[in-house]
């Protein structure tokens, strides 16, 4: 734990999570914007498999299997022995391979500014805005129940 709270673990958390929800497409077009990156070696995949999902009652009850779900993942090395993983909802390889390599590009701490400037804060605010975009249309069809019980 450090000392404002958060683990040491947190900032690859957060870059891991906008990575696994942008497309192949969005990663690619914001990485232009970067030096091409160096070549990289696969370790592992781009392998799609099943994962299965759990869930709890309530939030907070017995766990059960929800069912499987298919995931892609991959996990790539840089010349200087950086490694960078991914796993992603779906079978897109190039995503998986993709958000690999922009997590090992992170890696690199004075690299990793210029990145996050690039990549990842373009995909966050995109992803934010999808999200306000589902809530005001979801909010548009809300029905107030009180109004319409005092129309009796």
């Amino acid at each position: 734990m450090m000392s404002d709270g958060t683990t040491p673990h947190a900032p690859r958390r957060r870059w891991m999570g906008i990575l696994a929800r942008a497309s192949a497409a969005e990663i690619e077009r914001h990485l232009a914007g970067l030096p091409p990156p160096p070549r990289h070696a696969r370790l592992r995949g781009p392998e799609t498999g099943l994962v299965m999902v759990r869930g709890r009652a309530g939030g907070d009850g017995a766990p059960f299997n929800l069912g499987e779900m298919t995931v892609t993942r991959c996990a790539v090395r840089l010349p200087d022995g950086r490694v960078g993983h991914a796993y992603v909802a779906g079978r897109d390889a190039r995503q998986a391979e993709l958000a690999a390599l922009v997590d090992a590009l992170l890696l690199d701490e004075a690299a990793r500014p210029a990145v996050e400037a690039a990549v990842i804060a373009p995909l966050a605010a995109a992803q934010q805005a999808r999200r306000e975009e589902q809530a005001r249309r979801a909010a548009a069809t809300r029905v107030q129940f009180f109004t319409m019980t005092q129309m009796r």
